[in-house]
């Protein structure tokens, strides 16, 4: 069976679907394809920091109701270190931009919802996904959906499937790759006991890094440095709530513990790869770029990726002009860069990284001075919640200009 759409899109994440209900807001039709199914992709607890960009994109989308009405609006954080616990108000240092907790599991949901309840093609549980054509103007993407072969006549293919997904493999003999694995992993936990702190708590200590976050206000997420190597089923609950309230811990403050609803272990790497793009193929998300979860980035880039390209296929729908898809690549470059420096900045900055008093107390004196020095807290907090675009671009250029603009086959 053969399909006819504009844009084919593999992967429904969040930047598959949403770059899907950007694009039906502009009368461009799509049709999303994903290998896991539906409860899976809704059910998989993953990033639950949106930065003040991402709150906008989606409110703009339509999708925005559930989450202003049951996301939890921030205004600062918290850094501790040396038993001491210090306030950052984000938003006074960040021209009043805010951030929201909001799991991206629910933002999936939202999503798939309007995506059935405007009836528009959304296939899961797809398999044997093959491309051909990927550098002429007329892709076509081949498929296996209940059991049957089916084929996508399109225009432009997004890549939105993940790291591990075939987009980029499919094109991966034209791009380059840059990357970093760290000796670093983080347990993660959903517990079943309110937040202990209203905001969040990122902790250096010295047996580990330890954050406090939360899903809702009777769900926590918290996470503890481990190795990468270690193995969750030898990690009893005891263990970890009592390396929670090692590294948490604080004179007059307590930690509540609950039941642990789920938890595992995540390696942390960094990894681009450039460009984001070939022939009619576009990479979006985690199919073209991860960062370490330390500065609350994954979500909010692949957010940031698809508000691009979907302002790019608009704009060449409309009028015929690719500017926006050509340079996609490299608009997307100085924001991407950006964010994996300060992710970067932010994993050095407050886990253990071995065994040297030196190095340990480099951490100190760099904690110390960013919640000592306006300047430097304002360059934390200027970050965390999300820089507008015009703020960094310029300061890339030259990596712009390296990717240069890519033709778009006609």
């Amino acid at each position: 069976m053969t399909l006819r759409t504009q844009v084919a899109i593999i992967g429904a994440g969040p930047a598959g679907l949403m770059l899907a209900r950007l694009l039906d807001q502009a009368g461009i039709s799509s049709i999303v394809l994903e290998a896991r199914e539906r409860d899976y992709v809704e059910q998989r607890i993953r990033a639950g920091l949106l930065e003040q960009s991402s709150v906008d994109l989606l409110e703009g989308a339509g999708v925005g109701e559930r989450m202003r009405r049951e996301g939890l609006v921030h205004h600062g954080l918290h850094l501790q270190f040396a038993g001491e616990r210090h306030h950052l108000p984000l938003s006074d240092l960040a021209d009043g931009r805010t951030i929201m907790i909001y799991g991206q599991t629910e933002v999936v949901k939202d999503l798939i919802q309007r995506r059935l309840d405007d009836a528009l093609p959304l296939h899961f549980s797809v398999s044997d996904v093959t491309f051909e054509g990927i550098e002429t103007a007329g892709p076509r993407v081949r498929f296996v959906h209940d059991g049957a072969a089916e084929e996508i006549e399109c225009d432009v293919i997004a890549g939105c499937d993940g790291f591990h997904g075939v987009c980029r493999a499919a094109i991966e003999d034209r791009l380059s790759f840059f990357s970093r694995e760290y000796p670093l992993a983080w347990l993660g936990i959903l517990a079943a006991v309110a937040p202990s702190c209203d905001v969040l708590v990122y902790a250096h200590h010295t047996s580990g890094f330890a954050l406090l976050t939360m899903r809702s206000p009777e769900l926590s997420r918290l996470y503890i440095q481990c190795s990468p190597d270690e193995r969750i089923e030898d990690w009893s609950d005891e263990a970890i709530w009592e390396q929670l309230q090692l590294r948490l811990g604080l004179d007059g403050w307590e930690l509540a513990e609950g039941e642990i609803l789920e938890k595992g272990i995540t390696g942390m790497r960094s990894f681009v790869c450039e460009p984001m793009q070939r022939g009619r193929m576009f990479l979006a998300g985690d199919a073209a770029h991860i960062v370490p979860p330390t500065g609350a980035k994954g979500l909010n880039l692949a957010l940031g990726d698809v508000a691009l390209l979907a302002r790019g296929l608009i704009e060449w729908y409309s009028s015929g002009d690719d500017t926006g898809l050509t340079s996609y690549s490299a608009a997307c470059a100085a924001r991407v860069w950006r964010a994996e420096h300060f992710s970067y900045w932010m994993t050095s900055m407050l886990h253990r990284l071995g065994d040297d008093p030196f190095e340990e107390r480099l951490q100190i004196s760099q904690l110390r001075y960013v919640v000592s020095s306006e300047a430097a807290a304002r360059t934390l907090a200027e970050n965390y919640v999300g820089l507008a675009a015009d703020r960094y671009a310029g300061s890339l250029d030259g990596v712009a200009r390296r990717i240069g603009q890519i033709s778009l086959p006609r």
